[in-house]
C-alpha cells in the first residue's frame, strides 16, 4: 500500500484540489487514483488520447481540474525492446502525446506533473560507477542505447521550454506489492540471470505521495525522482532472500552476456537526489526505504 503524506507545503487543507490523471490502465496511474481516494482528493481519469488535442480539451472542459498528472505513455510490452520495432507508436505516445498535453495545459494555465524517466543517463568519466557522483537535473542526457530512452530524452529537452511542467525522473520503480510484474524487484526475481550494478531507484510507496505534494506546492522544472543513494541488483536480491524467501537463489552475468539476450541496451546510473531531498528532508535513503516499504511488510514469520 502506498503511504499517504499530509499537505504541509504551499496550500493548506482548506484549498480545493481536483486532479485530472492520465494513465488509468497503467501502474502509476492506478496507484495515483488510490492515493487520491485515501487522501480525499477529488480526481478523474482522462478519457482522451494524449496525441488528440481535441480530446484533451474535452477532458479539461469536463473535469475542470486544478492540476493535471500524466502517468501515460509507452514503455513497451513486455519491455522496452518493443519500442525498437514500434518507433512511430513510441514517438506518438511519448513525444507527440506528452507535448500536446503540456501545450494544452499551458494554454489553460494548468500545472502538469509529468512522470518521466531517469533512464536517459549512463555512468561516464565524470560520473563513474561507485563514485557517489550522481547526474544532476541540469545535466544533458548521455544514454541513447534504447529508442525508448531516446524519445524520453527528446521530450524532456522540449518540455524545458514549458514553465507549467514538473518533470519527475522515475527510475526502476518499486513498491511493496511483489506480485506486480511491473515492479522492478518482481522482474529481477524472475530473471534467469541478473547484472550486478548499483543504480538509483524509485520507491513509489514513499515518493508517489511526495509527487502529489509537489503538485500542491506548484513545483516546476526537472526533478530527479529517486531515493537518495544507489543499490545493486545483488543487494536487493540478498534482501529478498533474507526477508521473503530463504530458499531463493540467483545467478549473475556480465553486461556483455546480457547484451546477447536483449535488443536494446539498458541504462545504469546514479541520479543526484539532493534537490528533492532539500524540498522533502524526511526522505529515506534507497536501502532504508526498501526495508521500510518493501521488505519489512513482506517479511515471512518463519524468518523470526
Amino acid at each position: 500500500m502506498v503511504a499517504s503524506l499530509n499537505s504541509n507545503g504551499g496550500g493548506g487543507h482548506s484549498e480545493y484540489y481536483k486532479f485530472l490523471i492520465y494513465g488509468r490502465t497503467g501502474w502509476i496511474g492506478g496507484l495515483l487514483g488510490k492515493l487520491c481516494t485515501e487522501q480525499g482528493i477529488d480526481y478523474e481519469y482522462g478519457a482522451g488520447r494524449l496525441e488528440n488535442r481535441a480530446q484533451i480539451e474535452e477532458d479539461i472542459a469536463r473535469v475542470k481540474p486544478s492540476h493535471v498528472f500524466n502517468a501515460a505513455g509507452v514503455t513497451g510490452r513486455p519491455n522496452v525492446d518493443w519500442c525498437e520495432s514500434h518507433k512511430v507508436d513510441t514517438i506518438r505516445a511519448n513525444v507527440v502525446g506528452t507535448l500536446t498535453l503540456a501545450d494544452v495545459c499551458k494554454q489553460h494555465n494548468l500545472l502538469l506533473v509529468n512522470y518521466a524517466t531517469g533512464c536517459i543517463f549512463e555512468y561516464d568519466e565524470d560520473h563513474p560507477l561507485g563514485s557517489g557522483i550522481g547526474f544532476k537535473e541540469e545535466d544533458t542526457p548521455n544514454f541513447f542505447g534504447s529508442y525508448y530512452s531516446r524519445t524520453k530524452a527528446m521530450v524532456e529537452e522540449l518540455l524545458k521550454e514549458f514553465d507549467n511542467v514538473c518533470t519527475l525522473r522515475v527510475r526502476m520503480p518499486i513498491t511493496g506489492d511483489l506480485t506486480n510484474p511491473r515492479n522492478f524487484i518482481t522482474k529481477i526475481t524472475r530473471y534467469e540471470k541478473v547484472v550486478n550494478i548499483p543504480n538509483s531507484m524509485t520507491i513509489l510507496d514513499e515518493l508517489l505521495p511526495i509527487s502529489i505534494e509537489m503538485g500542491k506546492r506548484n513545483l516546476r522544472g526537472i526533478w530527479n525522482f529517486t531515493n537518495p543513494g544507489v543499490v545493486s541488483h545483488n543487494e536487493i536480491l540478498d534482501m529478498y532472500k533474507k526477508y521473503v524467501d530463504p530458499s531463493f537463489t540467483y545467478k549473475n552475468f556480465t553486461l556483455e552476456e546480457q547484451a546477447k539476450v536483449i535488443v536494446a541496451a539498458r541504462s545504469n546510473n546514479e541520479l543526484d537526489a539532493s534537490k528533492l531531498q532539500n524540498e522533502f528532508p524526511h526522505m529515506l535513503s534507497i536501502k532504508d526505504s526498501l526495508i521500510k516499504y518493501v521488505f519489512e511488510p513482506n517479511k515471512k514469520v518463519t524468518n523470526f
